[in-house]
């Protein structure tokens, strides 16, 4: 088989795979769920992932270090830590919009995966972490601990990812992105009483 072609098929097991893990769950989805959906056989789909633990990694890992990615591009082109933080946001917004079922992956299987990644491997939260500890360092915003900052940010962002996925909120974060940057700002500029750097 071509090398293309082969990557193609990898391709579309892994589009398959994700849809059927967040529609079943990854315990409920099988080998052969999966090898059924992209219309292969079992032995075929081994061809390209050992195991569905396998293909669970390989998706998490190529996207979340994506994701990573480019999220340190969309801050790199604001001058300000204000608009580092709105155009990752921003970016965070577009993704799930763009593919909510990638997203929802991502988050359903990042607890079980994450110790995997190799460390210095750039994740979504150390983009984050590494800007705003640039601006407590040269005091752009308050002194407070990054890793609360970071935390602060991720859950104005990702609560209502999760409010969405159990209908309580639409899937269009696209339509409160700038509330969400409004809320997560005023979060990281808050004085954290009885910190001291």
């Amino acid at each position: 088989m071509p090398r293309h072609r082969f990557a193609d098929t990898a391709d579309r097991i892994e589009q398959a795979a994700v849809q059927l893990f967040v529609e079943k769950g990854v315990a409920e989805t099988t080998i052969k769920d999966i090898a059924r959906a992209v219309g292969l056989s079992e032995g075929a789909l081994y061809r390209h992932f050992e195991s569905k633990d396998e293909l669970v990694w390989k998706a998490f890992e190529r996207h979340y270090v994506a994701f990573a990615a480019t999220l340190r591009q969309l801050a790199g082109h604001e001058p300000t830590t204000r608009g580092k933080v709105a155009a990752m946001i921003r970016g965070f917004c577009r993704a799930h919009d763009e593919n909510p079922t990638l997203f929802k992956f991502l988050l359903s299987v990042q607890h079980e995966q994450l110790p995997k990644l190799k460390p210095g491997t750039p994740t979504p939260v150390e983009v984050m972490r590494d800007v705003l500890d640039r601006a407590i360092a040269s005091r752009e915003i308050p002194a407070q601990r990054p890793d609360l900052a970071t935390a602060l940010v991720f859950g104005v962002v990702l609560q209502p990812v999760t409010f969405a996925a159990y209908g309580r909120l639409p899937l269009n974060l696209g339509s409160m992105c700038e509330r969400l940057i409004a809320a997560a700002w005023a979060a990281v500029t808050t004085v954290e009483r009885g910190y001291a750097a």
